[in-house]
């Protein structure tokens, strides 16, 4: 059996290109054609809030982090999440989401919304959004739109459109060492 020796870190920009070919082996080249690839390319993720899974060295999983505007809504889009089909069952893609969602709650965002699978994300607090709330830049399945409301009123707030927003704060800002050590430990 082999020994496993993972740490979670914040994302920075050496890890672009393992993180590139992470997600290339699990999404493939159609996911530059999802509607939520489509907000990314509006504007770029927030490193402060994206983290990646190493072991022993080698950057094995990560999760993004997009802040975005949906409705009346300012949170931020999870993903892509993705975990090498070498490290996948462990555990790695939802302690990465739940580092994430953490880290976005302490940075004050009102919530976590992301396209994907309910029976994966339901059980880390994702809940769903209501059916076609949500305007997309493209084609999505209203039914796999889920939300971690982190303020009041949210579900009423998530009605329109979806789409990057311009937060300076998201522009190459690092999280802290203590940051990271609070959300590892929550």
């Amino acid at each position: 059996m082999k020994k496993h020796d993972l740490v979670y870190l914040t994302e920075d920009a050496s890890h672009d290109a393992a993180i590139e070919i992470i997600n290339e082996e699990a999404f493939g080249p159609g996911r530059f054609a999802r509607a939520a690839a489509r907000i990314r390319e509006q504007g770029p993720h927030d490193r402060s809030l994206s983290f990646i899974c190493t072991d022993n060295g080698e950057t094995i999983a990560s999760v993004r982090m997009t802040p975005v505007m949906a409705g009346s809504i300012k949170g931020h889009l999870l993903g892509p999440l993705a975990v090498r089909p070498s490290h996948k069952n462990m555990g790695i893609g939802r302690e990465l989401v739940r580092i994430a969602v953490e880290a976005a709650r302490r940075k004050g965002s009102h919530a976590v919304i992301l396209v994907g699978d309910p029976p994966y994300y339901q059980p880390l607090g994702f809940e769903k959004v209501r059916y076609a709330a949500l305007e997309f830049p493209g084609p999505v399945d209203p039914a796999r739109v889920l939300v971690v409301p982190m303020a009041d009123g949210v579900h009423a707030g998530l009605s329109g459109v979806i789409g990057w927003r311009d937060d300076a704060a998201a522009h190459g800002a690092t999280a802290s060492e203590a940051d990271i050590e609070l959300a590892l430990a929550v």
